[in-house]
């Protein structure tokens, strides 16, 4: 059987993870291939994950760091250009998950490092965890992916997967946080570069066999429609927000002119429902916060326009519309 290898020079996260796709639903399943990349700073969530609850959306947005929704399940995840991250695709009858394993264990040996299995999906030194797996599987070929530690800012996984405690009832999964640690804690010369060269080399000898290095960048869009597709898909807002699973999010404050309770009931991303409970003498300023919160995007920046809107149509109401409209998006703040 064939070997085939690909390798990013794109650090753009939603390049990467619409390449996977590619890779998985559109490239010859009758291979065994190894993708190799890396992101800048990066959020990623999974599938079936609220990224309100998992992640500090403001905090990402104001240091521009991605957000991005993976096809695959499994917690939340920071990237950064210290992470590598490798995936694996072969024949569903030729699948070996063991054998991916091998691979990266080896490869490891081959810098100095003496790394195992840990569970299914984990992969450690000692007993700190340098890597995490996730797998998918369709009719004809199955698909493997995950990440190493080589240098990663710890402190920034902290500080974008540590969220304030939003009043939120979600559904879906939240992330497990566990002991890590970098790569170059056991080898300092390591970076993205030599690992991958040892990941490629291991991958050679397990099979026994070779295959150029294919190198993909943006032209790779251009060429492909397919690939170009994908990437729309993961940089969209409606994938990566709009895909969060049904929540609520209550929250409560009094105010100088009257207590405001607020319940949002939100599907896709898009507030569905509002219910205040409110002792404002000011009726028609209850009417008209929830006729506008109804049915428009779980986003701050939206919020803050419609309800801007809202207090230049209605100048006698604007201080309390503005009042309400800077607690709102403070408390959406992660």
């Amino acid at each position: 059987m064939k070997l085939r290898i690909l390798k990013s020079a794109v650090t753009n996260p939603w390049f990467n993870l619409a390449t996977e796709d590619w890779i998985f639903n559109t490239l010859d399943a009758d291979s065994h291939t190894l993708f190799l990349w890396r992101n800048s700073e990066t959020v990623v969530i999974g599938r079936s994950q609220n990224p309100w609850v998992e992640c500090k959306i403001d905090k990402m947005e104001a240091d521009e760091v991605f957000l991005a929704r993976r096809q695959s399940g499994g917690g939340a995840v920071f990237h950064d250009l210290g992470n590598t991250n490798f995936t694996f695709l072969s024949p569903k009858n030729d699948y070996d998950q063991d054998a991916n394993f091998t691979i990266i264990i080896n490869a490891l040996k081959k810098l100095g490092i003496d790394a195992d299995l840990s569970g299914r999906n984990d992969m450690q030194v000692g007993d700190k965890k340098i890597s995490g797996s996730a797998f998918k599987h369709a009719a004809d070929r199955s698909f493997h992916h995950g990440t190493l530690l080589v240098n990663a800012n710890m402190q920034k996984l902290g500080d974008y997967l540590n969220p304030h405690p939003l009043k939120l009832k979600a559904k879906g999964i939240k992330s497990v946080r566990a002991r890590v640690a970098n790569l170059v804690e056991f080898n300092e010369n390591i970076n993205h570069e030599i690992l991958s060269d040892a990941i490629i080399e291991a991958f050679y000898e397990y099979y026994n066999d070779t295959a150029p290095v294919e190198e993909l960048d943006e032209a790779s869009l251009a060429k492909q429609p397919t690939l170009n597709k994908y990437y729309q898909q993961m940089a969209d807002w409606d994938w990566r927000f709009g895909k969060t699973p049904e929540f609520t999010h209550h929250i409560e404050t009094r105010f100088d002119w009257g207590i405001i309770d607020l319940h949002l009931d939100v599907k896709q991303a898009v507030i569905r429902d509002v219910v205040i409970f409110s002792d404002a003498l000011n009726v028609e300023l209850i009417d008209l916060l929830k006729e506008t919160l109804t049915d428009i995007k779980y986003d701050k920046h939206e919020i803050n326009a419609k309800l801007a809107e809202l207090g230049k149509a209605h100048a006698d109401l604007a201080a309390q519309i503005d009042d309400v409209s800077k607690w709102l998006t403070s408390e959406m703040e992660g």
